[in-house]
């Protein structure tokens, strides 16, 4: 992941109103998005709390958008007969605490304060398992195909939201999932623009 400076012109392109989210501190849920809670989560090992944001990027079947199958991926009832890829997957238990689909919508999956299943065997700086210890964003894409502009602003909008819920989660620490399992996985890939997200973080 390599931060470049941006132009005036970019930053003009980027500087628009984020929308403001809000997490119920007593829940772990953001407040007015869609829910479709997973029962693909577990309770954070003890100690742990959130300190690494990963970002995801995912499509079913690849490449394709829109219709129900990551609800159905995260929710556990894939039907393996829909398409010849969810045949890999059916068996999988995955989550992510949010996806933010192709038009900005936010869809939250698991309270932030329980552990999702989102990063698989990964290290941080040295330290394994990073879903005891981060939050897992999704969003809808794929590794070549540009994201959308919706997507960014929710997506510094859902992480402003987090970084005012948990003072251990900062700017510092977000992160691809290609960065926590390289060789593994790609995602969220080329097409993400690491410099406009940091540019919606200001």
């Amino acid at each position: 992941m390599i931060l470049k400076v941006l132009t005036r012109t970019e930053r003009m392109q980027t500087t628009s109103a984020v929308s403001l989210l809000k997490i119920e501190p007593a829940t772990g849920l953001l407040v007015g998005v869609r829910q479709v809670l997973s029962p693909h989560f577990d309770a954070r090992p003890s100690g742990s709390v959130p300190e690494l944001i990963v970002v995801h990027g995912i499509s079913l079947p690849p490449n394709e958008f829109g219709g129900p199958w990551i609800d159905r991926l995260f929710t556990g009832n894939l039907p393996v007969d829909a398409h010849p890829y969810f045949r890999n997957l059916a068996s999988g238990r995955v989550s992510a605490h949010v996806v933010v689909r192709r038009n900005g919508q936010v869809v939250q999956y698991v309270p932030f304060g329980e552990r999702a299943w989102h990063a698989g065997q990964s290290q941080y700086r040295g330290r394994v398992g990073c879903n005891d210890f981060s939050v897992g964003i999704e969003l809808e894409g794929g590794d070549d195909i540009a994201y959308m502009e919706p997507q960014y602003q929710q997506l510094a909008a859902v992480i402003a939201a987090l970084l005012a819920a948990y003072p251990t989660l900062s700017r510092e620490h977000i992160v691809g999932h290609s960065d926590v399992a390289p060789g593994r996985k790609t995602d969220p890939g080329p097409a993400f623009e690491w410099r406009k997200l940091t540019a919606l973080l200001r």
